[in-house]
């Protein structure tokens, strides 16, 4: 009767998960309950792929199967074949499967993600006019960068007519060339989320050709947008502080940049300057008037070196002179002539030094110390040894 019956094929049921328990052969076996009763409920391992989250004791589901009986116990219960949580848990299945949907289309990959500018003139901002994001965005983008221009396209960022107002906010800002757009608002529950989550907006972020940042809720909440933009900030805040440079900070590298450029050009200035100098001295040294002052210099050193040598060796050659004068004196007849001796030639200009040169009656040219003589031989003799004449000749 129970597998004839149609409605009991193809049943769901809400209630409370309570025993639950995952046996070793891949089934899960519980109990769902509400305050009017309970049912007992096995999930075969075959089935598992109807379920995306681990169940728990407590949780609040709704149980797709069929019931039927389990002999052995005499007692009917329901298998499982989908499980899906409730309320809350039928958006977060629904943002699963989204969020899967968009990953195997391609729109999470990184080479489609935009880099943001790191210096902007223009931000976008798509969110509630009224809410505390606009107002965080405006006063820590103004406070880093007061230059840059805020255009706020105030969308509806929950509740009906959301999705439209956000995706037209993502298209009017894009028309206005923007440079970057951020997209978000504060914190809330997943419903008051939902229309970030929705695909069209994500389809929306990732057409625009302008680059966006995400900023939906707080830190610890994740929309399908997040994964879309080219950037995910936490907080709307955070936002703001990735899409603004700090205009301080920039001032103070530009400082830093301008003290390191002065000193990178002094110390260039100062390596010239040396090199200058240095090309100075040898040109200094290479000029021809240098050249010719040294070489004039060299000229005068050297001729002064050969007056000193040129008056050493006429010293020199002096005193050698001298001693040679002196000497030629001592040779000198005419210095014999002074001690008393004679010079005697004959007519032919023959010095005569004894009788045997002579012949009587020549006549002979005799110089003394103070002149000359002629005389003629009258009479030769020669002399002993002991001074006295000896034999004559006439």
């Amino acid at each position: 009767m129970f597998t004839q019956d149609y409605l009991l094929q193809s049943l769901f049921v809400k209630g409370e998960v309570s025993n639950c328990k995952y046996h070793t052969s891949g089934h899960i076996y519980f109990t769902l309950k509400d305050p009017k009763g309970t049912v007992s409920c096995i999930m075969f391992a075959g089935n598992r792929s109807g379920l995306s989250f681990r169940l728990a004791d407590g949780q609040q589901v709704v149980v797709g199967g069929t019931v039927d009986v389990y002999e052995r116990d005499g007692k009917y219960q329901m298998y499982a074949k989908q499980i899906i949580l409730d309320g809350v848990g039928l958006l977060y299945e629904k943002y699963e499967q989204l969020k899967r949907e968009l990953e195997e289309e391609g729109m999470f990959a990184p080479e489609y993600k935009q880099p943001i500018p790191p210096y902007i003139k223009t931000l976008g901002v798509v969110t509630a006019s009224t809410g505390a994001a606009i107002r965080d965005i405006i006063q820590i983008a103004t406070r880093r960068n007061p230059y840059v221009q805020i255009i706020l396209y105030p969308a509806l960022v929950q509740g009906q007519g959301a999705v439209p107002s956000i995706i037209k906010g993502i298209r009017t800002l894009e028309a206005m060339q923007v440079d970057v757009m951020i997209v978000g608002r504060g914190g809330g529950s997943i419903e008051d989320l939902w229309a970030f989550n929705e695909r069209e907006v994500a389809q929306a972020v990732f057409d625009c050709s302008v680059p966006i940042i995400s900023a939906v809720g707080h830190e610890t909440d994740t929309t399908i947008i997040d994964y879309v933009s080219d950037l995910r900030a936490p907080t709307p805040s955070a936002a703001a502080e990735l899409a603004v440079a700090d205009f301080r900070l920039l001032l103070r590298r530009l400082e830093d940049e301008k003290d390191a450029l002065d000193q990178g050009m002094h110390r260039v200035i100062q390596r010239y300057r040396q090199q200058a100098s240095s090309y100075e001295m040898q040109l200094r040294y290479l000029n021809p008037t240098y050249k010719i002052r040294q070489h004039r210099q060299y000229a005068i050193s050297l001729e002064e070196r050969l007056q000193e040598r040129m008056q050493s060796v006429l010293k020199a050659k002096r005193h050698a002179l001298q001693i040679y004068i002196e000497r030629m004196e001592g040779l000198s007849p005419l210095q014999k002539l002074n001690s008393g001796y004679a010079y005697v030639e004959n007519s032919q200009g023959k010095h005569i030094t004894g009788i045997c040169q002579m012949q009587v009656g020549e006549e002979l040219y005799i110089r003394l110390k103070d002149g000359f003589a002629n005389a003629t031989v009258n009479r030769l003799g020669k002399e002993n040894g002991d001074g006295k004449n000896g034999n004559e000749e006439k």
